[in-house]
């Protein structure tokens, strides 16, 4: 007979794509299993006994505890490697001035579709649970021609598995690490309000309580008859978690595009700011990435050659300004 945590985990293996979904489900699973392990009649009670060993031997079970247990370890130092290699790419996008803001919320609450929206990705999205395992990172523009990097996670559920929660860690360190959570609610469901608590409850367990929030009703499209509006919505949500939570909320439909322009415009408002400064650049003719960077992540005017030198006069954000400071003009 399989329990509800075997069948979330199995779920998860069938949905792992990338080498690390596929990696942290063994380690959930493994870890699920160990202290489980019960003997299986005399099948799991033989004797190991032969030439070499010291008495009697090693029981099955003990051989089967010892080989998993070997397994998970090598499996937490591949993922070390992993999240090692994943706290570098950060470093590195922390290098560039650019915001971060992550997608969390209940499983099917149409995160992927949202981020496929914003972004104009192509991440796989459908009806099924636990659709997506593995951190995808894009860069948006916001209305104020501001670059964020926005990133999708996997969907979270009612008591997910404290096994799961660790193997996940280096998933889930994309929303810890956020400037901002969008919480993404399926506004069609007679349980929003309680998967919102759900959700609160995991944010706060891998340590993003204190993270800003934004409530992103979504699925409007959905919402029983007379309730679409997206003021309706708001209050019919809200009214069940406002005790719980201060954040603000926007109603979209990720599907038709409702709302999108104006979630933007929210996320703009809620990012810390990051203002606009007219800055006339020095960049060495050969140093082509400072001035691909410049193009990026600001609005260039001019551009012209002196001799060895690229002058650029851009708009480009405070934070690019003082990190370029060595090719600003006099």
């Amino acid at each position: 007979m399989i329990d509800r945590t075997q069948l979330i985990l199995d779920i998860f293996a069938r949905r792992a794509r990338t080498r690390e979904g596929q990696l942290q489900v063994e380690l959930a699973q493994l870890s699920y299993l160990l202290p489980r392990l019960t003997g299986r009649g005399v099948e799991m009670s033989r004797l190991g006994g032969g030439i070499g060993t010291r008495g009697p031997g090693e029981t099955q079970l003990e051989t089967d505890r010892r080989r998993i247990a070997g397994r998970i370890k090598k499996i937490r130092q591949n993922l070390d490697a992993v999240r090692s290699s994943r706290a570098v790419q950060r470093r590195q996008r922390q290098a560039v001035p650019l915001a971060t803001a992550a997608l969390a919320g209940y499983t099917n609450a149409g995160k992927s579709t949202l981020f496929n929206r914003l972004t104009g990705a192509a991440v796989a999205a459908d009806a099924r649970m636990f659709a997506t395992l593995d951190p995808t990172v894009r860069s948006i523009v916001l209305p104020s021609r501001r670059h964020i990097l926005l990133s999708d996670t996997v969907g979270f559920i009612r008591n997910l598995p404290v096994d799961l929660v660790k193997a996940f860690r280096a998933t889930l360190e994309e929303v810890v690490e956020a400037a901002l959570v969008l919480h993404v609610v399926d506004v069609s469901s007679p349980h929003a309000e309680h998967q919102i608590g759900q959700v609160l409850r995991v944010l706060a367990e891998i340590g993003a309580g204190a993270t800003p929030q934004l409530l992103v009703l979504n699925k409007t499209d959905l919402a029983p008859e007379g309730e679409a509006a997206p003021e309706a919505v708001r209050r019919r949500i809200l009214a069940g978690v406002e005790s719980k939570t201060e954040t603000r909320a926007v109603a979209v439909s990720a599907r038709t595009g409702r709302g999108i322009e104006r979630l933007l415009e929210t996320i703009d408002e809620m990012l810390p700011l990051d203002p606009l400064a007219r800055v006339a650049f020095r960049v060495p003719a050969g140093d082509g990435a400072t001035i691909n960077l410049i193009h990026e992540l600001g609005r260039v005017h001019t551009q012209r050659y002196d001799g060895r030198m690229c002058v650029l006069e851009a708009d480009v954000p405070q934070s690019l300004k003082n990190r370029l400071a060595a090719f600003v003009a006099g």
